[in-house]
């Protein structure tokens, strides 16, 4: 096992910066996730770590040595590539010890390492079989135990799910995660999908434009986002962003949409309010499961709006509903029932609510439910 460690990491292709000024620590024995759209420099910031590529301005270290001018042949990782990577004309008994035949281990050894690999990863009954005989699946458990038998200080793996089917993925997380806390080695894991993300990482960095937005952990990342591309990189729908205006006023605060108010006397909002009476622009950050719809007018708060668009999804609804002259998303109950056009009224909870500079798009205050506070429509 050990730790990994980039500190300022820079780097370029041409006129291209693939990784912006990189700080990084991933912990010894954890299963750490890399998040990020395509061209975000997930890869870039594997290939560095591997050795296939090198920076031209910071150091990594893993462990306690400084590995970035060592090859990748003396940094003990294994790689896991989207493609896999297997040789067709070889048995998955051959693939899977090629890694031990190039260390001119004994055979002894080898059939004891490949017989506990096999049955760990439940392919012992395929060792004769091809790769073209195998299922996504099975393909990818080989490349997996090519990696693994060799036992190497850290395992690097570049979107390795991408390519199967649905249900194919939820069984490899399931194996990959189990087979993480089984081994108890260092995972650092590439990919663009948040599910995969969420449902795996001990902890996620999120990475847009080789630029480092946040590290935490999964329900962190997904309560406490730090700007408006993390909010939106997480979630399924994600976040609502809708725009306000943030006025101050001698003790109290209001935050104001067109449809609503938001009003309140509580200490945390004043970081929103730089001078009495300035107004400064705001997006509200809400996500679709806080929000609650209703067929009738019950209680104060209850916002006036319309349907737009019901996407019934099984065991879900997502409402798109028309406020004012913004499009949300709202998760109703399974069965919901609206039409396009019909009027509804919309409640939030205002402790899972976020306010984000408009600008910049950074967080200014995440509600809680210490706040007091009052919603009331417009």
């Amino acid at each position: 096992m050990a730790s990994i460690r980039l500190s300022n990491v820079t780097k370029h292709f041409k006129a291209t910066t693939a990784i912006r000024d990189l700080n990084l620590e991933i912990k010894d024995g954890e299963f750490f996730c890399v998040l990020g759209p395509p061209g975000a420099g997930k890869t870039t910031l594997l290939r560095l770590i591997v050795g296939l590529e090198r920076p031209e301005i910071g150091s990594i270290e893993i462990g306690d040595a400084d590995v970035s001018e060592m090859h990748p042949s003396k940094r003990d990782i294994a790689m896991i590539f989207q493609n896999l990577a297997l040789y067709p004309d070889k048995t998955v008994f051959e693939n899977i010890v090629f890694p031990l035949r190039m260390q001119k281990m004994d055979e002894k050894t080898i059939q004891k390492k490949i017989t506990k690999v096999a049955k760990q990863l439940k392919i012992d009954g395929l060792l004769e079989k091809t790769p073209a005989k195998l299922s996504g699946g099975e393909r990818q458990r080989v490349a997996i135990g090519r990696a693994i038998i060799r036992k190497p200080r850290v395992y690097l793996m570049d979107e390795p799910l991408s390519n199967l089917d649905a249900i194919l993925r939820l069984e490899m997380r399931v194996t990959l995660k189990a087979l993480q806390t089984d081994l108890n080695e260092t995972f650092v894991y590439v990919t663009h999908d948040q599910v995969e993300a969420l449902s795996m990482g001990d902890r996620i960095a999120v990475l847009n434009d080789g630029k480092l937005q946040q590290v935490d952990t999964p329900e962190k990342i997904y309560r406490l986002p730090e700007n408006t591309f993390v909010a939106s990189i997480l979630g399924s729908p994600p976040m609502n962003f809708i725009p306000c205006n943030a006025n101050g006023q001698n003790t109290a605060e209001s935050i104001t949409h067109d449809c609503f108010e938001i009003s309140t006397t509580s200490d945390s909002f004043k970081k929103l309010f730089q001078a009495e009476g300035e107004k400064q622009n705001l997006l509200l950050g809400v996500r679709p499961e806080d929000i609650n719809i209703h067929h009738q007018n019950d209680t104060d708060d209850c916002i006036a709006a319309e349907i737009y668009v019901v996407e019934p999804l099984g065991n879900e609804t997502v409402v798109d509903i028309k406020l004012g002259d913004n499009i949300i998303k709202v998760l109703a109950d399974a069965d919901f029932i609206g039409t396009i056009g019909e009027k509804v009224w919309i409640t939030l909870r205002f402790d899972r609510l976020h306010f984000f500079d408009k600008e910049s798009g950074q967080c200014l205050l995440h509600n809680s439910k210490d706040s007091v506070s009052r919603i009331a429509p417009l």
